[in-house]
């Protein structure tokens, strides 16, 4: 089963897992998980930079030790960063021990309190570890641009119709996504600038 938005039962049962921020007026926060990635990325950072957006960037550790300048131009360019693994590992079928060494690889060249389980996923164990170490951020709102049949319209829509204040949206900024992401992009930023919205990235906290 595939949500667009997460519905409120399920996030009743990770109390501290960030959905959704709390309080906020006509802000926004978009999120790019797997990357960072040649072209891509430097394409969604000229796109943000347009509409003076900022945005957290979940990041591969093994991407990020491929690419350590444009993981920098990231930072430099005043996004926030998340770890996101090194490897992109399934939590839940993954030995705890394994996820655990994982993510500190990844934490030697990502420095986040920011975690976000690749996949959405984790163990009730991982997540009661992880934690105390990090904040974990899953999101309010997933578009489905990694889904094959999804068009452009229908990711567009989904974001449209159940946006609200305070939303977190995740899209990718990998080489499966791009074609379909870069086509979104561009539009929601303008759209939802019309409409009074402004984005900005996670506060690097746990």
């Amino acid at each position: 089963m595939s949500f667009v938005k997460i519905p409120q039962f399920i996030r009743w049962f990770f109390p501290s897992v960030l959905w959704k921020e709390k309080g906020t007026t006509k802000k926004l926060f978009l999120t790019f998980d797997d990357g960072p990635t040649p072209y891509i990325t430097e394409k969604v950072l000229q796109l943000l930079n347009q509409y003076n957006a900022k945005a957290t960037f979940f990041c591969l550790g093994s991407r990020v030790k491929l690419y350590p300048l444009l993981y920098n131009q990231i930072l430099e360019q005043g996004h926030a960063v998340g770890n996101h693994t090194f490897n992109h590992l399934k939590g839940l079928k993954t030995n705890n021990k394994v996820y655990f060494n994982d993510i500190e690889k990844a934490s030697e060249s990502i420095e986040s309190k920011l975690f976000r389980p690749p996949y959405g996923k984790m163990k009730w164990s991982q997540y009661n570890e992880l934690k105390k170490r990090f904040k974990i951020v899953l999101w309010d709102i997933i578009p489905g641009d990694f889904i094959e049949n999804n068009t452009t319209e229908r990711i567009i829509e989904n974001i449209l119709e159940n946006i609200s204040s305070g939303a977190i949206i995740v899209l990718h900024d990998s080489d499966k996504c791009a074609e379909k992401m870069l086509k979104v992009l561009p539009f929601i930023l303008n759209e939802l600038s019309k409409k009074g919205y402004y984005f900005e990235s996670l506060k690097n906290t746990n």
